[in-house]
């Protein structure tokens, strides 16, 4: 496995992070694996020298993180050997105050991540998304607050317009509080629109990009289809995957990859994430695993590399997209 900073911390990561959305409870979503089927994998993740993983409290509301927490204790690692990353934004609750980035609900969810955790403290927290019912101000300074209490070590964010992204690190600067370190943004072979601002945005600033979903939600894998969306439960099943993609160039993105994952005799998930790891400014991918298979094949992406002229056929086919993720 190699190692980077995250951005420009001293903070060293794995170049693979595994998500734990997958883990968590089937009454959440239908494809999430329960507790006794994501132990085993986790476990092997942290064999194969990974140690960043991502959760966030609104993954089975809550049980992903409490799995995460359980798997570091069963490893018997030191909590120094690892990087753990959760996020808040979601709805946790019925109330209006169970949601979004106001100082209350700040307050209250990183409590809530710390108990379901165990821990005394994540390396990196992030917002899930912008929240335009509260002010910029307030957000920066109420997460601020959590680095100064030892709660947090470092900042970061998901999904939002450059623009938005942009204002939370002026505000921060202008304010002088923690700013953010890293952008965990949606980003992939099929879905390349952050390349036209928010990419230039975090290599300028110095700012780690974490991409979610690099496999497209397991659609670069290959294996889906217009008719009934694929072969496995998640395909059959994710709503969210459907509105994303299935749009007849992404289909063409995917025989490109497939065409030289054929003649590299390697999986088209391997081919996608060394497309990704090349990229300017990608610090360490997000990755969902639900078969060890899954998992084998995104650390051997690590050490695969593309060509130039690789690069341009898995390029090519590409169509711009309207905005997709931020929701």
């Amino acid at each position: 496995m190699q190692y980077v900073n995250l951005g420009h911390t001293g903070l060293k990561v794995s170049r693979i992070c595994l998500g734990m959305m997958t883990y968590g409870s089937k009454k959440w979503r239908p494809w999430v694996l329960e507790e006794s089927q994501g132990l085993p994998l986790i476990a092997k993740a942290m064999e194969a020298g990974i140690n960043f993983f991502d959760t966030a409290d609104i993954y089975s509301l809550g049980v992903s993180e409490e799995i995460l927490g359980r798997a570091v204790k069963q490893s018997g690692r030191s909590r120094e050997e690892l990087v753990i990353a959760t996020k808040l934004h979601g709805p946790m609750g019925s109330s209006p105050n169970q949601r979004g980035l106001s100082r209350k609900h700040i307050h209250h969810a990183i409590d809530n991540s710390l108990r379901r955790l165990n821990m005394d403290y994540v390396d990196l927290y992030q917002i899930h998304r912008f929240d335009s019912s509260t002010p910029i101000e307030e957000t920066v300074d109420a997460l601020n607050d959590l680095v100064h209490a030892g709660k947090v070590l470092y900042l970061g964010a998901s999904s939002m317009a450059a623009w938005q992204f942009g204002q939370y690190l002026y505000t921060a600067d202008r304010l002088g509080k923690n700013r953010f370190v890293s952008m965990q943004n949606h980003y992939n072979l099929i879905y390349r629109e952050e390349e036209r601002e928010m990419m230039p945005l975090c290599r300028q600033e110095g700012i780690a990009v974490i991409p979610w979903s690099p496999l497209a939600r397991g659609f670069l894998a290959g294996n889906r289809n217009l008719r009934d969306k694929g072969e496995t439960i998640r395909a059959k099943t994710d709503d969210f995957a459907h509105k994303l993609y299935y749009q007849e160039t992404d289909f063409a993105v995917v025989e490109a990859i497939t065409q030289i994952a054929r003649a590299r005799n390697v999986s088209n998930a391997q081919i996608a994430l060394a497309w990704l790891l090349a990229q300017p400014g990608v610090t360490a991918p997000i990755i969902g695993a639900s078969t060890m298979r899954h998992l084998e094949e995104a650390v051997a992406a690590v050490e695969l590399s593309v060509s130039p002229e690789e690069i341009a056929t898995l390029a090519k086919p590409y169509q711009p997209h309207p905005v997709l993720g931020f929701a």
